[in-house]
């Protein structure tokens, strides 16, 4: 008896229709950055990089640092903004993060740069809606005796950085 009531049991499973699907759950839309408000920051960044004194050192003497040239970067072209804009401010958030990383870390212990680096993280802040926030990864120390050259070519870097970032959130916020 027992096995025929197993055969039922499976005729009658196989005979039922299958359960309702789930519902999908509906993706939730990644939300576009505020490019006032991005357009704003660059600006107050650029702003404060302006304002950053650097020590006179005997590294800039003599032409030394300036001759650390750097090849072309690979910056967003704020033309081609509205073409992709999702793959610009990929760009974005990846030099914002490492200049977060790199303002954090102990290159600025003797200079530090709170204000640089609230800006830069608000900036993160707004680029970054929708993608979670990221985990720092500050650089590994420096030696102290370079410590200046690296504060020096980071705070050019990020000059140059915000001046390119200032054009695209212009452009963009048109």
């Amino acid at each position: 008896m027992a096995p025929l009531r197993r055969l039922c049991l499976c005729l009658l499973l196989a005979l039922l229709p299958p359960p309702p699907a789930a519902p999908a759950p509906t993706p939730v839309p990644l939300r576009r950055p505020d490019w006032a408000a991005c357009r704003i920051l660059s600006r107050e960044l650029s702003r404060l990089l302006a304002t950053v004194k650097e020590p006179h050192s005997a590294l800039c003497r003599g032409g030394g640092v300036g001759r650390c040239r750097e090849g072309p970067g690979r910056v967003p072209d704020p033309h081609l903004t509205p073409h992709c804009p999702q793959r610009c401010l990929h760009r974005i958030r990846q030099a914002l993060q490492h200049y977060r990383d790199l303002l954090g870390s102990d290159i600025f212990r003797e200079q530090p740069q709170p204000q640089l680096e609230t800006t830069v993280e608000q900036l993160l802040r707004h680029v970054q809606e929708g993608h979670g926030r990221p985990p720092r990864h500050p650089p590994g120390p420096t030696a102290l005796w370079a410590q200046p050259l690296q504060r020096h070519l980071a705070l050019k870097r990020l000059r140059s950085f915000a001046a390119v970032m200032g054009r695209v959130f212009n452009h963009s916020a048109r």
